[in-house]
């Protein structure tokens, strides 16, 4: 979000914001500047763990999902994703009073000239404005059945799952996961965790093991949580919404399993996936493994022969490698974090 084209349009339409009453904030970002709007009459919505954390220390009211209704004025900050984009207004329109301002901004990058096109089909738009490859626009909002067609529909990957728009890998298993689920040992036994779990496909593989006692899936991704809740029924799992690369399971695990992200928004960032590293072997009790899948060009050797004292590479194919790792080595996982980051990697998880 280029925060001046929201600044300018408030500056230059003073009574566009109304005097008094909450804010609905979709999709604000850690460092997303929001001094345009009165901070105390700001409501964000953010699902992303560390996002909705780096909100809530700035003083934001903030929660993982929309709450409330009749709010005075919204502001949807468009994602990549072209069904999230439209169930974020269709839950702005809804959720403000009738004839409130609901404005969307983005870049072009992702989308917002088409979003305009097509709100402009369905309402009369206001308060255009077109700055820094992006664009924010405005209108009346308080109809929920204009945009009710928007609303965010459940996608079936593969049967007995269920995901929703937005969320990583939301229309097909990932080819990641199936490879490393396909490695794992029909023997695999004792405490596990799944960092990164998405909507539980492969925590589901795991629990497949009879020997797995339990199951702690942990992922950042709100929404993506709420669809594991619903696929994987176990009694041997339990939820966790955090950061994976804090969290501390209470107790030591036998196995970790992780098909990790390396990107935070468009930029490119391995040390994501070595921080993951790290975090799996502060976790792992003296003699446990992890199991772990990776893009083929992404350099985590480093990573984890720094946290580990196995490492063994398994057989893979020409997009994924795989990792077998044990040992890990106590006081040392810091040291897996320092891979460099690298340009021009496509994949994306959330």
């Amino acid at each position: 979000m280029n925060h001046a084209r929201l600044t300018t349009l408030l500056e230059d339409g003073p009574d566009l914001l109304p005097a008094s009453g909450t804010v609905l904030v979709l999709g604000p970002r850690a460092d997303s500047d929001l001094s345009a709007l009165p901070a105390g009459r700001v409501r964000a919505v953010q699902g992303f763990r560390p996002d909705h954390d780096a909100l809530a220390a700035r003083g934001f009211a903030v929660t993982p999902a929309p709450e409330g209704r009749g709010h005075a004025a919204a502001l949807v900050i468009l994602p990549r994703s072209r069904a999230e984009g439209r169930a974020m207004v269709a839950e702005a329109a809804a959720r403000v009073a009738p004839g409130a301002p609901v404005w969307i901004d983005g870049q072009k990058t992702d989308g917002i000239d088409t979003m305009l096109r097509d709100v402009r089909a369905r309402a009369e738009l206001s308060g255009a404005l077109a700055r820094a490859h992006g664009r924010i626009f405005g209108f009346a909002g308080g109809d929920a059945a204009r945009f009710a067609d928007w609303q965010a529909q459940p996608l079936t990957p593969v049967a007995g799952f269920r995901t929703m728009p937005g969320v990583f890998s939301a229309e097909a298993v990932d080819r990641g996961s199936q490879l490393l689920a396909a490695a794992l040992p029909s023997d695999l036994r004792g405490r596990a965790a799944d960092l990164g779990a998405g909507w539980g496909w492969l925590a589901a593989e795991v629990l497949a093991r009879p020997g797995v006692t339990s199951l702690d899936l942990v992922e950042a991704d709100h929404a993506a949580l709420a669809c594991a809740r619903a696929n994987v029924t176990d009694p041997r799992a339990a939820f966790h919404w955090a950061d994976a690369t804090g969290f501390r399971p209470g107790h030591d695990l036998d196995v970790v399993v992780m098909n990790p992200p390396f990107h935070q928004g468009r930029a490119a960032d391995p040390s994501l996936g070595a921080a993951f590293i790290g975090a799996a072997a502060r976790m792992l009790a003296p003699q446990g493994v992890l199991w772990m899948v990776a893009n083929r060009h992404l350099p985590y050797e480093p990573a984890l022969a720094a946290a580990f004292r196995e490492v063994v590479e398994l057989p893979g194919n020409g997009a994924f490698k795989l990792f077998r790792a044990s040992h890990p080595r106590r006081g040392a996982a810091a040291a897996a974090s320092a891979v460099p980051p690298q340009r021009g990697v496509a994949r994306c998880r959330r």
